[in-house]
């Protein structure tokens, strides 16, 4: 809690895993043209103290967090530029509000409890 930002937090640029898969998906129907180098990300961050927040009312669980030390070379802010991958291949984030983004994963979790084991999904037998 000894980063130089608002609520002493690091920022990151959360991005939701749909929007990865589209970004993917049209770098690769790309590939033709040559391989490029993307950054993605939403364009702004969060703090890590936001996304506890958020993740506590969304699920309405009291989550536990213990603050830890900074890890050595780890930044105070860190947001991806992702014009280039905007401007060649079109691609833009739908998923940029953080509560909507944890409450994709939450309702992914709570229909998932087990992840990707396929048994956890099937009816019960």
């Amino acid at each position: 809690e000894d980063y130089e930002t608002p609520d002493g937090t690091c920022i990151r640029d959360y991005i939701h895993v749909e929007d990865l898969a589209d970004a993917h998906i049209r770098a690769l129907r790309a590939l033709d043209q040559g391989s490029r180098t993307y950054n993605l990300g939403i364009g702004h961050g969060f703090s890590v103290r936001q996304v506890i927040e958020a993740a506590r009312e969304v699920t309405g669980h009291a989550i536990p967090a213990v603050a830890g030390p900074r890890r050595p070379g780890d930044p105070a802010r860190l947001i991806a530029a992702s014009e280039r991958i905007q401007r060649e291949l079109g691609w833009q984030p739908k998923w940029t509000d953080l509560h909507a983004i944890i409450e994709s994963a939450w309702a992914w979790h709570r229909t998932h409890p087990r992840g990707y084991d396929d048994r956890a999904a099937s009816p019960a037998s």
